[in-house]
Order: structure tokens, then sequence, then C-alpha cells
């Protein structure tokens, strides 16, 4: 994948058969994550985040349909082959496709995530049920319901209902890396028949997701290389003989007191090139994950292709 596909770019979601969305409440405005969020969609063209029940039908995908609905996922990555194919004028191989579209749900379902707590020091605890996406001509879109969270003591809301305080930054650090692993075992899970992979390439994919999402916004936010301190700081691998410093999670997402940062790849890959690479890549991310893209057009190398920085 080049460089600009590391953004959800233009992948238009078929219309599934129009239903209305759940008449539950929409969130106030003041909701976790709302001011993130804003932010965000103000500056990036490719994304719109919105706080909102999930919603059904007119393209929009509830994020608990793709544990649940095996069409549901395949409806995604045909707009992948489809686009693969105008792309590079031969179709992708099926597992290819699905890798693209793998990447391009998990780059901004992490945003979800990794944006709160970048910017507010809050980490939404979401459900699949609390999202729905839809891809449109040029960006995606998403509705998200947020309720509760864990932040800080001394975050202003800390004494909220739905506020879960933690005592420090790395407890909240572990907070994200759980509630978001949470979040993608069910995703990743629903598409590993697709892309035809095992669990640690899988989160080896949506580590390189996470990471890239938040690097962009960043990016736009003129704190890119705070974003990559933190990154870094967030994937660190652990220290050979150090306990373990992650929270509990759930059961089979780091099963229970794992070394930070499990399950996700350690090391958030922002490094000098292998040896004798030169800077070819065109980037100082090496990514975790190859997406194969030289599979549809063997001389095209995606920026932090780990095949070139990782020797």
């Amino acid at each position: 994948m080049t460089a600009s596909s590391t953004r959800p770019g233009p992948t238009p979601c078929a219309p599934r058969t129009t239903e209305a969305h759940a008449l539950a409440p929409a969130p106030p405005a003041d909701a976790p994550g709302a001011t993130s969020y804003h932010r965000l969609t103000a500056l990036a063209p490719v994304l719109r985040v919105r706080c909102a029940p999930p919603r059904r039908g007119d393209g929009w995908i509830p994020a608990a349909d793709l544990t649940t609905r095996p069409e549901a996922v395949r409806e995604l990555i045909a707009h992948d082959a489809r686009q693969g194919l105008a792309r590079y004028g031969r179709p992708l191989r099926p597992d290819v496709a699905a890798g693209f579209g793998l990447h391009r749900v998990v780059w901004p379902l992490s945003l979800l995530f990794t944006l709160p707590w970048f910017l507010e020091r809050r980490v939404l605890l979401l459900g699949p049920e609390d999202v729905s996406v839809r891809r449109g001509a040029d960006r995606v879109e998403l509705t998200v319901r947020p309720e509760a969270f864990a932040c800080l003591p001394d975050d202003p809301a800390a004494g909220a209902p739905q506020a879960r305080t933690v005592p420090d930054a790395d407890a909240l650090a572990g907070e994200l890396r759980c509630a978001l692993g949470g979040f993608l075992e069910p995703v990743l899970a629903a598409f590993r028949p697709e892309v035809r992979r095992g669990p640690r390439v899988l989160w080896a994919m949506a580590t390189d997701a996470a990471v890239e999402g938040l690097w962009y916004a960043g990016g736009l936010l003129g704190e890119q290389e705070r974003a990559r301190a933190e990154l870094s700081a967030l994937l660190e691998p652990p220290q050979a003989g150090g306990a373990a410093s992650a929270p509990a999670c759930a059961p089979g997402v780091t099963g229970g007191h794992a070394p930070a940062p499990s399950p996700f790849t350690p090391g958030a890959g922002f490094a000098a090139p292998a040896a004798g690479c030169g800077d070819a890549s065109g980037t100082d991310r090496a990514r975790a994950s190859c997406c194969l893209v030289y599979t549809a057009q063997p001389e095209d190398i995606c920026g932090g292709c780990p095949r070139v920085m990782r020797g």
C-alpha cells in the first residue's frame, strides 16, 4: 500500500436495505471524547466522527454486525476488491483485498480510542454495539455512543458516575491497550477467515493501523512528534524480567495480567532503516505487517514496508 493508503481513502460502501436506526437518545455535545472528535473532523478530509447512536441502512453498518454477520465483512471487502481492480487494472487476491478492508476499518475505529487519550487523557470504554461506520466516496464516517470512560484523578469529570479513575498515566495507557484490544478482538476474528492470517499477523496489522491513525491525526493537529513519542511509549516492549504493568483485560484479549503491550505488536516501529537500506521506504517508521500490495503491482512498495525497513 502506498503512503497515502494508510488513510481511510475513498472506498464507497454499497447501500443496504434502509432501516431506521435505533431510537436511542443522542449523546450530549459534552459527551466523553466529543471535543477530540470535533477537532479531528474539522481537520481531516477523509474522516467524520459524530457522537450519535449506531445507525443501520443507507450505507451504515453497525460495528456489531462486523462481529456477527460474515456478509457484512464481505460487503466491505467487496468494495476494496473493486477499488483495487480500478487502481491496478487486475483483480486483487481475495486475501489481499480482505487485508486492505481490515486496515481501512481498524484505522478509523482505533482513533475512537487513541485520540481522546492523546488529547483529553480519557479512554472511552466502547463496545462494537456503540459504533457504526459508513464508507463514502471520499471519506469514512463513524457514529460513536460514548458513555463510560477511564480518566486520571485530576480530570474534571473524575467524580461522574460513568467515570473510572485510575491512579496515573501508566495505568491509563494500560486501560487504552485493554479497551482498544477488547474492541478489536472480535473484529479481527471476523476478518480472519477472509484475510487468511493467524492471530499474530492480525494483531500486527491492527498495531499498524492504530499507530498510523494517531500519527496522521497528530500531524493534522501540529503534534506529530508528540504523537510519535507517546505511541512509542504506549507500545514500548516490556523489559526482560520486569513486572507486568497492564491492568487485567477482558478474557481472551491479553490473558489477564499480561505484560504491556499485549496483544499489540511491541514497539511503534519508529526506527532507522535496516543497515544498507538507506531511506528507500520514504518514511522513518517500519510497519509491523506487510500489506502485500506488491502482489497487485510488483514495483509498488509502500512507505515503511517491513521487507525494506526491517532488512
